[in-house]
C-alpha cells in the first residue's frame, strides 16, 4: 500500500504510527522495551478516516472502539479526541507541504 502513495501521504502515514506509539499508547508501552509494532494494526484504517475527513469525531471513535473492543480497556474519550486532532493538524501539515513545497 505504501509504495501506492505520494510522499506527502507516505508521511503522514509514518507520523501516524507514531503518533499512536508515543503519544496514543493506551497499554503504556512507548517507554518499555515492548514491540514497536504493536499498534500498526490500526495505521491504515486511521490514515483512511484522516484523509477522509476534517473533523476528529470519526477517528476518536475508532480509537475508542479499539481501546474498548480490541484492547479490552476502558477508552480515555478525552485522551482520543486529542489524538484525532493532533493526527488531523498532522495531515494539514503533511499534505500543505506538497502545495507549497513545490
Amino acid at each position: 500500500m505504501l509504495n501506492r502513495l505520494s510522499p506527502e501521504k507516505r508521511e503522514l502515514f509514518s507520523r501516524i504510527d507514531e503518533i499512536l506509539f508515543y503519544k496514543w499508547d493506551p497499554i503504556s508501552i512507548s517507554d518499555t522495551d515492548w514491540s514497536r509494532d504493536e499498534y500498526h494494526p490500526y495505521v491504515p484504517k486511521l490514515f483512511k478516516l484522516a484523509l477522509a475527513n476534517d473533523q476528529p469525531a470519526p477517528l476518536a471513535a475508532y480509537l475508542n472502539s479499539v481501546t474498548e473492543r480490541r484492547l479490552q480497556l476502558k477508552a480515555n474519550k478525552p485522551h482520543d479526541l486529542a489524538i484525532a486532532e493532533l493526527i488531523l493538524a498532522v495531515k494539514e501539515r503533511c499534505l500543505d507541504l506538497s502545495i507549497n513545497d513545490y
